[in-house]
C-alpha cells in the first residue's frame, strides 16, 4: 500500500487547520507578513495537496503595512457549516514585547475559491481564535488568553465567548475555560464534539523543540476539562533524532469512513547545525479514538513519523515536483508567488507593463516593513537552483535589482546588479547573517563585478544544505562563479533571533530597490526554481 509521506506541506506551511466536505479535504495555514493571506490547500487522498486560493486579497481583508517580521496573519481557522466556508484569522499589529496587538476576525464564502466577505472584527485579547459549530447550531470562539502582566506567564489559559451570526459579533462574557497542562504556553485551541464528550485540542510548549500537542475533554462545554492520561497526542521533545521535529499545533479531522487523522506542524532540521532553512511544515498522523474515548496516534507512542497509512480504499497518486518555470506570459502572477504586506500590489510589479516580462517598480529597503519590490516562492527543497534574468540598467549604487534569498530583514543573501560611481553596471553580492536586530549588512564582494553597460544578464543560485553558491551570465554566454560560498543556514527558524521569534521560512524570488526614491524598475524575463 502506497503510503501517505510527510511533510505533506512541504516548506513553510505552518498551523495547519483541517476541515472535511464531503470526500475534499482542506487546510489553511499561516502566512504571516507574506500577501495574500492564509494558504489554502485542497486534497481528495490526504497526500497530494493543490494550493487553490489565498482568500485574503484585498485591503478591507488584509493590511499589513508597518507590521513587524513574523507578524501579521497567524494560525488560521477554517470549518464549514450551514453551506458556507469559515476562516477565523489574527492579524498580529504587534509581535514583539510585552504587549500583542492581536486583532481576530471572521470572513466567510460560499466555496473555497470564493468570493469570500470582507471581515468582521472579534476581539483582541489573544490570538489563535478557531471557531466551534455545536451541534444545536451555536458557535463559539476560542483563543489564547494573552496577559501583559505574565501572572505568572503571558499566555493565561483559553478564553471562550459565544458568537452570534445574526448580530455577527461575540455575544455575552468570555469565560477561562482550560489552564492547560504543564507543558505551558497554551495556544492554538481547536474545540471538537464525539461521542458526547467536547475536546480542547491546543498547541503547548512554544513552537520550537519542545512543541506538543496536548488534549483534554469534558463532557460540558465550557468544561471543566481534564487532561488526557498522556497530556499529549504527539511531540518529539523526547525524540532528538526523530527526523520531524518541532511537532505540534494541529487538528484533527475524521473521513468519511470515520477514520481520524491529525495534521500538525513540524520541521527537518538540517543535519549537523539544528536549523530549520525549510520553516515549519505540516504534516498528517493517523490515530484512533481508543476504548476509553482517548485518542491515541495508531501504532503507539507520541513520536511523529515519515510515512502514514493513508485512508482504506485511497492509492495515493505518485507526488508532483515542486517546480516554477515562468516566461510571464500570462497577465496574472503564478500562484505560488508572494510579495510582502501591502494589499496594493500594483505600487510593486506590473505583468502588462512590458508583456512577457514581471516588471518591478524598485521601492524601498531590503527588509523594509511598508513597501519591498520582492516578489519570491517558498524553498521545500533542501538542495534546489533558482534563476532569473533581468536587462535592468541602475544608474546609482542606490538602485539594485537582482536575485534574492530571503528569511526576513535581518536573514537573506542578494545578488543584485547595481552602479559604481561612473554609473557602469556591476553585480554585488549582499548579505544579512542572522543580525537581529540591527540588521547589520556584510558585503562578500572585496570589488563589485563590471558587466556589459546594458543587456540580459542571467543571475543563479544554487543552494545546496548549508550552502548558497550565486553564478550569473552574460547574455547566453555560460555561467560564472560569484562570490564566496553563503551561510544558508542562518536562511532559517533558529538563525538570528531564533525560532521563537522567526516564524516563516526561506524563499528564493527577485528584488529590486530604489534608495534614491526614484522611479527605477527592472524587468525580468523568466523565473526558474526547481528542487534536485
Amino acid at each position: 500500500m502506497t503510503k501517505i509521506i510527510n511533510p505533506i506541506l512541504p516548506g513553510f506551511n505552518p498551523d495547519p487547520s483541517i476541515c472535511r466536505v464531503g470526500e475534499d479535504y482542506y487546510i489553511a495555514t499561516s502566512t504571516f507578513e507574506w500577501y495574500p493571506g492564509v494558504q489554502i490547500h485542497h486534497s481528495r487522498d490526504l497526500a497530494n495537496w493543490e494550493l487553490v486560493c489565498r482568500p485574503l486579497n484585498r485591503a478591507e481583508q488584509l493590511d499589513m503595512r508597518g507590521e513587524q517580521d513574523s507578524g501579521g496573519v497567524w494560525a488560521p481557522c477554517l470549518t464549514y457549516a450551514d453551506g458556507l466556508f469559515w476562516l477565523i484569522y489574527t492579524d498580529m499589529k504587534r509581535a514583539e514585547g510585552d504587549f500583542k496587538d492581536a486583532f481576530n476576525y471572521l470572513v466567510t464564502a460560499p466555496s473555497i475559491e470564493g468570493p469570500w466577505s470582507d471581515p468582521i472584527y472579534l476581539n483582541a485579547s489573544g490570538f489563535d481564535p478557531s471557531l466551534f459549530h455545536d451541534e444545536d447550531g451555536r458557535k463559539y470562539l476560542v483563543n489564547q488568553l494573552w496577559d501583559y502582566r505574565r501572572k505568572p506567564s503571558a499566555f493565561a489559559g483559553i478564553v471562550m465567548q459565544e458568537y452570534s451570526h445574526e448580530e455577527q459579533k461575540l455575544i455575552g462574557k468570555p469565560e477561562l475555560v482550560y489552564k492547560g497542562t504543564s507543558a505551558g504556553l497554551t495556544e492554538g485551541p481547536h474545540v471538537y464534539k464525539r461521542d458526547g464528550w467536547y475536546y480542547m485540542i491546543t498547541a503547548e510548549g512554544g513552537t520550537g523543540y519542545n512543541h506538543t500537542i496536548s488534549i483534554a475533554r469534558s463532557r460540558a462545554l465550557y468544561g471543566p476539562y481534564e487532561n488526557h492520561p498522556d497530556n499529549h497526542l504527539l511531540t518529539t521533545r523526547n525524540a532528538p533524532d526523530a527526523p520531524l521535529q518541532r511537532s505540534g499545533h494541529g487538528a484533527i479531522v475524521e473521513t468519511p469512513d470515520g477514520e481520524a487523522y491529525v495534521t500538525h506542524l513540524c520541521s527537518r532540521p538540517l543535519a549537523g547545525v539544528r536549523k530549520s532553512v525549510l520553516g515549519r511544515e505540516t504534516a498528517i498522523q493517523k490515530m484512533e479514538f481508543c476504548a476509553d474515548g482517548w485518542p491515541r496516534l495508531v501504532g503507539g507512542g507520541m513520536v511523529t513519523s515519515l510515512e502514514v497509512d493513508p485512508p482504506k480504499g485511497i492509492t495515493p497518486a505518485p507526488a508532483k515536483p515542486d517546480l516554477t518555470d515562468t516566461s510571464f506570459e500570462s497577465p496574472r502572477l503564478p500562484i505560488e508567488f508572494q510579495w510582502l504586506r501591502t494589499p496594493y500590489p500594483e505600487r510593486l510589479f506590473s505583468l502588462e507593463a512590458r508583456p512577457g516580462h514581471l516588471r518591478l517598480f524598485a521601492r524601498q529597503s531590503i527588509g523594509s516593513w511598508f513597501e519591498q519590490a520582492l516578489i519570491a516562492r517558498r524553498q521545500t527543497g533542501f538542495k534546489c537552483v533558482a534563476e532569473t534574468a533581468t536587462d535592468a540598467r541602475p544608474q546609482t549604487f542606490q538602485h539594485l535589482a537582482g536575485l534574492i534569498a530571503y528569511y526576513n530583514r535581518s536573514k537573506f543573501h542578494y545578488l543584485a546588479i547595481s552602479a559604481d560611481e561612473q554609473g557602469g553596471r556591476v553585480l554585488t553580492i549582499i548579505s544579512c547573517n542572522g543580525a537581529w536586530p540591527e540588521s547589520s549588512l556584510t558585503i562578500a564582494l572585496p570589488e563589485p563585478v563590471t558587466i556589459a553597460p546594458e543587456g540580459a544578464v542571467r543571475l543563479g543560485m544554487d543552494i545546496d544544505g548549508v550552502a548558497l553558491q550565486f553564478r550569473y551570465a552574460i547574455g547566453d554566454g555560460d555561467w560564472n562563479t560569484i562570490g564566496p560560498a553563503l551561510d544558508a543556514s542562518i536562511l532559517s527558524d533558529e538563525g538570528g533571533r531564533g525560532a521563537h521569534g522567526s516564524f516563516t521560512g526561506n524563499f528564493v524570488g527577485m528584488a529590486a530597490y530604489d534608495l534614491a526614491g526614484g522611479d527605477f524598475t527592472a524587468d525580468f524575463d523568466h523565473f526558474v526554481y526547481r528542487n534536485l
